[in-house]
């Protein structure tokens, strides 16, 4: 039987951004109520960033892949999530 990898969401934020914080309560609800993963990092500290972040920030990875920025939809996240999930568990 293969083994099955659950997602991993990444948060990248910075110092001093309310919508930052708007979007940590979000990923933390939908990944806690999910059993997903949840990392979060702060931009300055990131080497070699995607440029486009600096003017995106909020941006919400799922597996290294851009998922939201600005603001983070909570249906949208959950969504993705839930069908990653189950795509997992059937492989």
């Amino acid at each position: 039987m293969e083994s099955t990898q659950t997602p991993v969401v990444t948060l990248i934020t910075k110092p001093g951004c309310h919508l930052c914080t708007l979007a940590r309560d979000v990923v933390t609800r939908v990944t806690g109520e999910l059993g997903v993963e949840f990392e979060e990092k702060s931009l300055p500290d990131i080497t070699d960033p995607d440029p486009m972040w600096w003017e995106q920030i909020p941006v919400t990875l799922i597996d290294g892949e851009t998922h939201d920025y600005w603001r983070v939809s909570e249906r949208r996240l959950r969504t993705e999530l839930s069908q990653r999930l189950s795509a997992a568990r059937s492989a």
